[in-house]
């Protein structure tokens, strides 16, 4: 649309299902890249994506032509497809319903972006569930423990 500008930098995080660590360093790259390929194919701007064995993270310039909960359907059911169908993991892979969406403002692209690259370094020391945690509480979204992100063992 003509005359239409937007600034929007949406940090999204979501959680294999169950929180199985299953992603694995022998395929995740490809998987980045997948899921990369996805998002910009919907004229999003990729601006960093890393993940852990648990859960992923990427960082969007989102396109104001399509809703966030549209980005990360595609997002999340392409690439469940897609490992399922290039046979990743020995069971069928699922990511966990729901996903975490955070925005920021231009002067923090840096940041995200550097958060979002050290995530190995950064799950030495934190658990997946404290990280989400905290990023409820600084964001301040309002949430109940029931739902978020459950474990197969609870």
């Amino acid at each position: 649309m003509p005359n239409t500008y937007t600034q929007l930098y949406i940090h999204c995080v979501f959680a294999v299902k169950y929180r199985e660590a299953v992603l694995s360093p022998e395929w995740d790259q490809r998987l980045r890249l997948y899921i990369s390929a996805l998002i910009q194919n919907h004229k999003h701007k990729m601006l960093a994506i890393n993940n852990v064995h648990d859960h992923l993270h990427f960082f969007v310039g989102l396109n104001p032509g399509q809703s966030i909960a549209d980005m990360m359907r595609i997002a999340k059911s392409d690439s469940s497809e897609w490992i399922n169908k290039e046979k990743l993991t020995r069971r069928k892979f699922q990511w966990q319903e729901g996903y975490g969406a955070f925005s920021h403002s231009k002067s923090q692209i840096s940041n995200v972006a550097a958060y979002i690259q050290n995530q190995q370094e950064h799950h030495k020391k934190v658990t997946f569930l404290d990280e989400y945690r905290k990023m409820l509480k600084d964001f301040e979204v309002e949430y109940d423990d029931r739902y978020i992100f459950s474990s197969l063992i609870e």
